[in-house]
């Protein structure tokens, strides 16, 4: 008798080794990463299952855009024009301080995933005034003030009103009032009388500038050779040319 026979007459059930089934490898499921994206306000969120081309996401009823080295270098110009709008004394301190607080921490980010030289490089070739800034995409016609009906109503793109958001709060700490940003509505037909506001004047190849308290650049043709400027003026506040005439004693 073979050593394996006699091996297997002498075993008893209690020694009889269990069948164990073959143990199934779990195949592991490749985490998709988190991407940066930010707000024009520098709140950042990281988002999942986003596709290649989406460059912005309204959440919350906020527009966050990708997070790249152009972005940043755009969002940096920002803080640089709200830093000098607090220096003036136009931007209160509360507002500064929050919004240095998350650029600092967006900018801790940008270097992680973006790298130093990347951003670097953009911010010493990007121009803000062409920059395209994020916008809420328009479900219905803009108007302004939405809970009136004027007589006269000028139509206003979605792109225009983005640009009049990346410059709003710097324009209404400077003294600006929303409507003279705003408003698309008038007495008279465009662009006739005063009543229209920054955003009728800013579709197309139009830029925004300079932001100061008597007046906002308008560019035409920024991106070209020849571009030529306008000023759109604030007619709340005294102007050179207002001359302001004294009541008959």
């Amino acid at each position: 008798m073979s050593l394996l026979r006699t091996m297997m007459t002498h075993l008893g059930k209690e020694d009889e080794l269990p069948v164990q089934n073959p143990v199934e490898q779990t195949k592991e499921v490749p985490v998709p990463p988190r991407i940066l994206f930010v707000a024009t306000d520098l709140e950042f969120r990281k988002f999942d299952r986003v596709g290649a081309k989406d460059r912005d996401i309204e959440y919350d009823g906020k527009v966050f855009r990708r997070l790249d080295p152009e972005y940043f270098a755009w969002l940096r110009s920002r803080m640089v024009a709200a830093r000098n709008a607090h220096q003036a004394g136009k931007l209160p301190d509360r507002t500064w301080n929050l919004l240095r607080e998350r650029f600092n921490r967006v900018q801790e980010l940008a270097i992680q995933e973006l790298g130093d030289k990347a951003l670097q490089k953009s911010v010493r070739s990007l121009n803000p005034k062409t920059y395209e800034a994020p916008a809420k995409h328009q479900k219905k016609d803009w108007i302004y003030p939405a809970e009136e009906a004027w007589k006269c109503k000028q139509p206003v793109t979605s792109r225009a009103v983005a640009k009049v958001d990346a410059i709003r709060d710097e324009a209404m700490a400077k003294g600006w009032h929303e409507a003279r940003l705003y408003q698309n509505q008038g007495r008279f037909r465009f662009p006739c009388g005063q009543d229209y506001g920054l955003v009728c004047f800013v579709d197309g190849d139009q830029e925004i500038g300079a932001v100061t308290e008597r007046f906002i650049e308008i560019i035409h043709g920024a991106g070209t050779q020849r571009p030529s400027t306008l000023r759109f003026y604030n007619p709340d506040v005294p102007q050179p040319w207002l001359k302001k005439v004294e009541p008959d004693k």
